[in-house]
């Protein structure tokens, strides 16, 4: 009997050290969990969603355990102010998810990325709770899809098609700091001889949907208008401001296929809606007149051309001021078949140069005599302050998206 016994005794003793050694050799992984998350050493995973995260961060995500090779496929990347869903490059090293976007984020922007329960990790356990990281990228927004930018970083080159002045194409010129810090600088002019010219201007005309957006800083002091920019004046587009500080307007060129002819796009702060085609005009003089908003002060000004509408349409401040539309010209009138804006400068006149901070290059001779017009004349109407975000696009942008510029952009 006692034989017995020790006989059963071992029998349990090597039954225990074998489940011993099963339980150890196949330890069940831990729940898959995500331990850090950074956007080119930015925390996404603080208390807060982070701001300032460069527009083409590269982001990594690490967790507690190994991934299979699929988990990249359960990661989305939103684009909050449109819904747009984000290409990305996703790779998967260990524990590491390595996530670099196909293109940049865009200034300004909050970025959504949700992870989903299909990830998982190499033994097939599924995270079990999906879970959600924001950040926001870094300067004031901008609607993508731009043609051109200028951001009057220390330099004046558009930074998406690489248009700059050429060595001599730059006049008393400064940059200071901007209407707010995520803005960055902002080119300075003096209001007598500041200019920056930048060749084959007319690249920047596309007949059809346009836009022109910018930030602008015009000061008092020098009693009088005020060109802004220009494209060869109206033979492409010309954007001043009134000595007034009341009114402002971008004269263009527009053709209808084939006849080409000058119209002006302007808002004059006086709900005037006696002129040809307009259908709207906000009445500013309730409340002391345009120049409480735009005089000494950063101003937001867009001007678009619909050519599916037919309508040019002014933004001030991210709120439309004025519209009209080409239908409402008479019956023959050539207008009413007006397919966008057009170049049609040429030289001795104008030259095909966009000229910042005035109304036509040094190299034509357009006005030349006139104490307005002419470049080197002591009167003339220089730009006179601070210039920055210059945007065009070959689109019309929507009322909404102008908002979205104007209140990420806004000091």
């Amino acid at each position: 009997m006692r034989k017995t016994k020790w006989f059963f005794s071992i029998l349990t003793a090597c039954a225990f050290t074998a489940v011993v050694m099963i339980g150890c050799s196949e330890e069940e992984e831990p729940a898959l969990a995500l331990v850090s998350i950074t956007a080119d050493g930015v925390d996404l995973n603080g208390a807060t969603s982070a701001i300032g995260v460069k527009t083409g961060a590269t982001v990594v995500a690490t967790f507690n355990v190994d991934l299979d090779p699929s988990a990249g496929d359960f990661v989305t990347i939103t684009r909050d102010f449109d819904g747009a869903t984000l290409d990305a490059d996703i790779t998967i090293n260990g524990a590491e998810m390595t996530i670099d976007p196909a293109d940049d984020f865009n200034t300004g922007t909050l970025v959504i990325m949700n992870f989903d329960t299909g990830i998982k990790t190499k033994g097939g356990n599924n995270l079990k709770i999906p879970f959600e990281r924001t950040f926001t990228t870094e300067g004031s927004f901008v609607v993508p899809g731009a043609f051109a930018h200028w951001t009057f970083e220390d330099n004046a080159t558009d930074i998406i098609g690489g248009r700059g002045p050429s060595g001599s194409g730059t006049v008393a010129v400064t940059y200071e700091a901007g209407r707010k810090a995520e803005a960055g600088k902002a080119a300075s002019f003096n209001g007598t001889t500041s200019i920056i010219e930048i060749p084959n201007g007319s690249q920047l005309i596309k007949t059809g949907d346009w836009t022109l957006s910018i930030w602008v800083k015009a000061k008092s002091g020098l009693e009088k208008g005020q060109f802004v920019l220009g494209l060869g004046a109206f033979y492409g587009f010309q954007f001043e401001i009134f000595g007034s500080f009341n009114a402002f307007k971008l004269a263009g060129s527009y053709t209808n296929g084939t006849d080409k002819y000058s119209e002006d796009m302007w808002a004059d702060g006086e709900g005037n809606l006696g002129w040809q085609g307009w259908t709207y005009s906000k009445d500013f003089r309730g409340s002391g007149g345009m120049n409480t908003i735009i005089k000494d002060k950063w101003a937001h000004y867009v001007f678009v051309y619909n050519a599916t509408a037919k309508t040019g349409t002014v933004y001030l401040n991210g709120e439309k001021v004025k519209e009209q539309d080409f239908d409402n010209w008479p019956d023959g009138d050539i207008k009413r078949t007006t397919q966008g804006l057009v170049w049609r400068g040429a030289l001795p006149d104008v030259a095909d140069e966009l000229a910042l901070g005035f109304i036509q290059t040094r190299a034509g001779n357009l006005w030349d005599a006139e104490p307005w017009g002419g470049y080197d004349q002591p009167g003339a109407n220089h730009f006179y302050g601070l210039m920055d975000d210059l945007l065009i696009y070959h689109k019309a942008l929507t009322a909404g998206e102008v908002g979205s510029m104007y209140n990420s952009g806004k000091p």
